[in-house]
């Protein structure tokens, strides 16, 4: 890895590999975009919903999320709790903050483009740049 450079290495295997680790669930997924990831992205870019009862609303507590938006300038990735069980995974396309199109797609592959926007941001963001390589390459 050279100058500004970001090694391809760690955005599509360990990147992935990290993420899919033993998760089965939106509260999973959260948990890791918005406390592991959450130094190297842009306040705002990682947005959780959150289903609270009223014990948690009487307790303090944020409840349990339902679901978990990751804004990019051109997309809108989603995963949220499926109506079965399972989490369901959506990826938007977004133009001047409307979105243009819509697809449901697989974890697997909504994992990927996760991955390929980290590295874009990487590649436009030195602080990103930084914690994401440190992150993901030990």
């Amino acid at each position: 890895m050279t100058g500004g450079e970001i090694s391809p290495i760690w955005d599509m295997h360990m990147m992935i590999a990290a993420l899919r680790a033993d998760r089965s669930d939106v509260e999973s997924y959260s948990r890791v975009l918005t406390n592991v990831l959450g130094d190297a992205l842009p306040d705002g870019m990682v947005e959780v919903d959150y289903r609270r009862t009223m014990a948690d609303r009487m307790s303090g507590k944020p409840g349990q999320a339902v679901a978990v938006r990751v804004h990019t300038p051109e997309r809108e990735l989603e995963l949220r709790q499926g109506r079965r069980g399972g989490v369901e995974a959506e990826v938007r396309n977004v133009v001047r903050g409307v979105v243009i199109s819509r697809k449901q797609i697989g974890i697997d592959e909504w994992l990927t483009v996760l991955a390929q926007e980290l590295n874009k941001l990487a590649a436009r963001d030195a602080a990103a740049r930084e914690v994401l390589t440190r992150l993901f390459n030990g």
